[in-house]
This record gives structure tokens, sequence and C-alpha cells, in this order.
């Protein structure tokens, strides 16, 4: 590759990771939690179960899950860019719908389809994408990926809850579907396969992988499973809580805003943590944190405390997704990189759907959030002994060759 190639790569590899954040942030925010601020809404208007409108979120989530392994099988294969566009045009398309719909099971079939669609091919091989652009300082890279979404998903629950203040769920869903057509679309012009290295052989950036895909796949999809399960809790279910505990409306949105700012800095902090200890390590660091803290929300008694409190939590959560993104790509074939990522991320969105279905289901039961915020522990530690156990593995294979 001639030095002017070169220099266009570099320069452009910039422009693909700033569309792919706000990408990220847009999609993800709106899928992964940002039906938070409807829960309430939807169940005072309809008479619905808090379960029961929990489980709109979570069947999108189960979407995104399916439709990643489809997309990003179809992504190995096809223009990332007609990818892309194929995912903005449902999402948006699937807001626009739910405006109008007034059944449970039409919230259901729009979000899964949003979520298939839209979220499976938004996702996992926008993550590839970057990781693919940038060889080296590839945490870093994938990190202010990850903090886009972060940003993203604290900003839409945000101002979704100010849209449906003021307007209603309806009039917000109908301003998130132009929103998202008016800018997805335009940016997924800007997503393009990065260039072949000369001299590079096809296959050559799949050797020297310290552990076999058969082993890494199913191990790294079980510790995704628990720890998307806990994280869930806190981003579906924070804002109800802090509208219960202390009886405030719209501005219970302000600490997951405050929490997934914070997030920003732990998403960017750990990738680069990652460059320089291992992302399993990176990976373990975060998951530590995020558990340690789970139930400290249960402690929380007041709208200042919640203020003082998300943020530390947040910066920790958020350096658990860049593990998680970091590690998939350190572990998987270059070659099937988007296929392997959809695999693994299938579990962290099915972990995604249980955490915020038993939240409501806990709440329902209890009356409180107590055992809700307990299990996302419980989840925690479950991905922390995995990947503790990935982690051996790995540092084993290499010793002994």
């Amino acid at each position: 590759m001639d030095a002017a190639a070169t220099s266009t790569e570099s320069s452009y590899r910039w422009i693909v990771l700033a569309a792919a954040a706000l990408m990220l942030g847009i999609a993800m925010g709106t899928l992964v939690n940002g039906l938070s601020a409807f829960l309430v809404p939807l169940e005072v208007h309809f008479g619905w179960d808090r379960a029961d409108v929990a489980a709109i979120n979570s069947i999108g989530l189960i979407g995104i899950a399916l439709g990643g392994i489809v997309m990003g099988l179809v992504a190995d294969r096809m223009p990332i860019r007609i990818v892309c566009l194929l995912g903005a045009s449902c999402l948006s398309l699937v807001l626009l719908a739910a405006s109008h719909a007034q059944l449970l099971w039409q919230f259901y079939a729009l979000f899964f389809v949003g979520g298939a669609v839209g979220g499976g091919a938004l996702f996992a091989p926008v993550i590839a994408l970057v990781g693919g652009w940038f060889r080296a300082g590839a945490g870093l890279a994938i990190g202010i990926a990850s903090a886009g979404q972060a940003f993203g998903q604290g900003l839409v629950p945000y101002g979704a809850g100010y849209l449906i203040q003021l307007y209603g769920f309806d009039t917000a869903f109908t301003v998130l579907g132009v929103l998202v057509a008016v800018t997805l679309v335009p940016l997924s012009f800007l997503m393009l396969a990065p260039p072949k290295a000369e001299g590079t052989a096809t296959g050559a950036e799949d050797t020297g992988l310290p552990l076999s895909p058969r082993i890494v796949l199913p191990a790294l999809s079980l510790a995704v499973l628990g720890c998307c399960s806990g994280m869930a809790v806190p981003l579906i279910h924070l804002v109800p809580l802090i509208q219960g505990v202390c009886g405030v409306g719209a501005e219970a949105g302000g600490p997951l805003l405050l929490m997934l700012v914070a997030a920003i800095g732990g998403r960017v902090f750990f990738g680069r943590l990652a460059d320089k200890i291992g992302p399993l390590r990176s990976w373990m660091v975060a998951t530590s944190w995020q558990t340690l803290l789970m139930l400290g929300f249960m402690l929380l008694g007041s709208l200042q405390s919640f203020w003082l409190f998300t943020p530390l939590y947040g910066f920790g959560y958020g350096g658990v997704m860049t593990g998680v993104l970091v590690s998939v790509r350190a572990l998987t074939p270059a070659s099937h990189r988007a296929s392997a990522t959809g695999i693994v991320l299938a579990f962290g969105w099915f972990g995604h759907a249980l955490g915020g279905w038993q939240g409501g289901v806990f709440f329902d039961l209890t009356g409180a959030y107590f055992w809700t915020f307990a299990n996302a522990t419980l989840f925690g530690l479950m991905n922390l002994v995995i990947v503790g156990t990935i982690y051996a593995l790995s540092r084993r294979r290499i010793c002994t060759t």
C-alpha cells in the first residue's frame, strides 16, 4: 500500500469511528433502554402490569440477539453500508408504527422486528467494522465507539421522558422515529470496509489465538449472559425505582443520564486499559466494580443520593461492555469476526432481556426492587467466575507453547 493510500486509510478510519459512535448512540440508546421512560406511562395509560410492559423491551432485546447472529453473518458477506441502511430504515419505521399501537402484542411484535433488523444490523456489524479499521489501538477505538452508545443510552430516555411529559408517549415515539431517519440513514453511507493490507494472506490474522473458537465462543457467550443480565437492571428499572422512592416524574431520568455520561469515561478508560493489561483482565476489573456497587442502589433514599451514586457506578459499568467487545475481538478469528461478535452478543441481549424482565417480575411479586438488584449481583458474580476461568486457561495455553 503506497503512502497516499495509507494516509487515506488513517484519516478515514476516524470518520468511520465518529459515525459508528453516533449510530450506536442513537440506535442502541433507543432499543437497549430507551423504553425505560415509557414503562410508567404505558402502565398507567393501558393498565398493564409492570412485568408485561418491561417485556416489550425484553422482546426487543431478544430480537437484537437473534438478529445479531443473522446480520453478523450477512455483514461478513455483504457491504456494511447496505446492512446499516437496512437497519436504520427498519428502526425508523418501527418507532413510527409504535406511536399508533394500542395492544400489547403489537408493541411486542414491533420491537421484536426493530431489534432483529434494526439492532441486529447496527450493533455487532458496526463494532466489528471499527475493530477492522483499528488494527492497532483497537481497545481505545472500540471504547470510544462504545462510549457513543453509552451517551445515547442516557440521552434517549432522558429526552423521551420530557417528550412524554409534554406531548404524550405516542408523539414521543413519532419524534424518535423521525430522528432515527434523519440521522442514521445519512450516517450509513459513511460505513465502508477497511482496505486489506498488502502482503497479508487470507486468514493470516486468525493465527495465534490463545484458545480454540470452539471453547471461546461458548465460554464468552455464558459470561456475557451473566454480565448483561446484571447491567440490564439499572438500565431498565432505575428510572421507575427513583420515581417510586423519590416521588418524582421526568426528572427521574437525570441520574440515569449522569450514570451513562460517567459510563462514557469508563468505556474509554477501560478500552485504553485493555490495550495495556489485556482485554480479559480489564473486563474482570470492570465487572468487579459493577457487581460490588449493584446493591448500593437499595441504600439510596433521596434524589440527591441517586445523583451522587450513579456516576460512581456508571464508570465501572461502562468498562464492562468495552471489556466484552475487545475480548471478543481478541479471541475470535478476524475472517468471521462480525458473525462471532453477533453470536456472543446474542447471549448479551438475551441477558438484557432476562435482567429487565426478572426486574419487573420480582417488583410485581414483592412490591419492591430489593430482589431485582440482588439477582443482578448474582449474575455479575457468575460473569466474573467465567471470565476468570477463560483468563486462566488462556494464560496456561500461552505458558505451555
